[in-house]
C-alpha cells in the first residue's frame, strides 16, 4: 500500500470467532454469567479482507472482553497469522499478581502491542482496577516494554477517574495512554444511553463550540502522553445530536495538538454501520484538518504510538 492522506490505521477492531468450541464465551470472573454469543462474527480473515478493500494498512485487535473475558486466545492466534497487519491489545485481570509477567510474555512472544484496562463491573464506583498497588505494576510493565495503555471508562466514572488518569500519566510521562472513545460526552455508549433512558433521563449532548470538552478532558491539555481515540461510538452520538464529527475533531486538535488523536472503527462492537461506512466517516471526520493533520489522525499518530 502507498502511504497517502487516505491511508488508515484502525486502532480499535474487535474480533469474534465462528468456532465456539475452540474459543468459548467466558465471563470476566466465575461469579458472573457466561456471556451470550453475538449473532454475528468478525474473523481475522474477514477483517483483513475489509482492510484490503478500504486502504487500511494495520489494525489493533482489541480484546472483546464481554464475550471472551480475560481469555485473549482468539486475537493472539489471529495476529500470529498476520503479524504485520494485526496487533493484539489484550485485557487481563489487573488484580492478578501474575498479570505483569503474563503480559510481558505476550509482548515478547505473541506479537502483543498494548494493554487495555477495563472494569469488569462498571456499576461499582471504585478505582482499584486501575490504581491499586497491583494495578500499578501493570502500568509499570507497559512503561518498561514501551507499549501503550488504553483505558475504557463510563460517563458516570469520568469525574473521579480522569483526574486519577492525570496523576498516573505524570508518574509514567513516557507511556502513551489512550482514552477510548475520547472519554468525553460524545463518547457515551449506546449501553449508557439505554440505561439513562430507562431511568427516565433525557440524553442531551453538550453543544458547540465546547462539546463538553471543557468539563472533562480539557485537564489533559498539559499532559502530552494522553491520547484520544475517536470511534464509531463518537460518530453515533454526533449523528444523534446532528453534529458534524469533523467539528469535534477540529476542536480537539485545537485543544490538544494534531499528534494526540487517533481513529478506530469499533468493528465487532458498534455495528450500526458497515466497515466501508466506518472508513468513510473516519475520513470525513478529518475534513477540517490540514493534509498533515489528516495523515496524523488517520494513520501516522497511531503508527508512532504503537511503535510501528
Amino acid at each position: 500500500m502507498t502511504q497517502n492522506a487516505d491511508l488508515l490505521f484502525d486502532t480499535h477492531a474487535h474480533l469474534i470467532g465462528d468456532d465456539w468450541e475452540r474459543y468459548k464465551a467466558r465471563p470476566f470472573t466465575p461469579d458472573l454469567p457466561i456471556p451470550d454469543r453475538p449473532n454475528f462474527s468478525v474473523t481475522g480473515d474477514a477483517l483483513i479482507a475489509l482492510m484490503d478493500a478500504h486502504n487500511v494498512e494495520r489494525a489493533c485487535l482489541v480484546q472483546r472482553g464481554h464475550v471472551y473475558g480475560y481469555d485473549n486466545s482468539y486475537i493472539l492466534d489471529e495476529a500470529e497469522k498476520n503479524p504485520g497487519r494485526l496487533h493484539p491489545v489484550v485485557i487481563l485481570d489487573t488484580q492478578d499478581p501474575q498479570t505483569p509477567a503474563l503480559y510481558r510474555d505476550m509482548v515478547r512472544n505473541r506479537h502483543t502491542r498494548g494493554f487495555r484496562m477495563a472494569n469488569a463491573r462498571p456499576w461499582l464506583l471504585d478505582t482499584a482496577w486501575m490504581s491499586s498497588p497491583q494495578a500499578l505494576e501493570v502500568w509499570k510493565a507497559c512503561a518498561d516494554l514501551g507499549t501503550p495503555m488504553t483505558m475504557i471508562m463510563f460517563m458516570n466514572q469520568l469525574p473521579y477517574l480522569l483526574p486519577l488518569v492525570k496523576i498516573i500519566a505524570r508518574q509514567f510521562p513516557d507511556l502513551p495512554i489512550l482514552l477510548d472513545h475520547g472519554a468525553m460526552p460524545f463518547g457515551m455508549t449506546q449501553y449508557e444511553v439505554k440505561l439513562a433512558q430507562e431511568a427516565g433521563e433525557e440524553v442531551v449532548m453538550p453543544p458547540a463550540p465546547d462539546f463538553g470538552i471543557d468539563r472533562t478532558i480539557r485537564i489533559f491539555e498539559d499532559t502530552p502522553n494522553v491520547y484520544f481515540k475517536i470511534t464509531e461510538i463518537n460518530f453515533e452520538r454526533c449523528a444523534a445530536a446532528d453534529v458534524r464529527a469533523a467539528r469535534i475533531v477540529r476542536r480537539m486538535v485545537d485543544s490538544f495538538g494534531p499528534e494526540r488523536l487517533i481513529w478506530g472503527s469499533d468493528m465487532g462492537q458498534s455495528m450500526l454501520w458497515t466497515y466501508p461506512e466506518k472508513a468513510r466517516m473516519a475520513r470525513a471526520a478529518a475534513d477540517f484538518l490540514s493534509p498533515d493533520e489528516r495523515l496524523g489522525f488517520l494513520h501516522r499518530n497511531a503508527a508512532r504510538v504503537y511503535g510501528l
